[in-house]
């Protein structure tokens, strides 16, 4: 009977503990109030230069850099950029001279 009442009372425990955890695990992860709006666009004179524009709408500090997707030609990164909160910033790319364009444009965020 003594080890009945063992197996059950550790049974217990275990499931207890198995809830605090998963309880615990359901708490929401610190994240930066807002968004980082970004967009794209081919610059309107030159069909070798894309632009990357973005709003950082966050309570901290961004960079960001364009990606720009060059056709017959390597893909070129822009500068990195850096923006506080509230901030706007544009990074630009310019492909190869032999390039067939802009393909699309594109951003990494850090």
């Amino acid at each position: 009977m003594n080890r009945r009442k063992s197996i059950v009372a550790a049974g217990l425990t275990t499931t207890l503990s198995a809830l605090a955890l998963t309880l615990g695990g359901l708490a929401a992860p610190a994240q930066a109030a807002g968004t980082v709006d970004c967009d794209g666009w081919v610059h309107n004179n030159n069909p070798d230069h894309g632009i990357a524009g973005c709003q950082n709408n966050t309570d901290r500090t961004i960079t960001f850099r364009a990606e720009v997707v060059c056709g017959w030609a390597p893909d070129v990164s822009g500068q990195w950029v850096t923006l506080a909160p509230g901030q706007y910033g544009e990074s630009s790319g310019v492909c190869a001279i032999y390039s067939s364009g802009v393909g699309s444009v594109g951003w990494s965020i850090q």
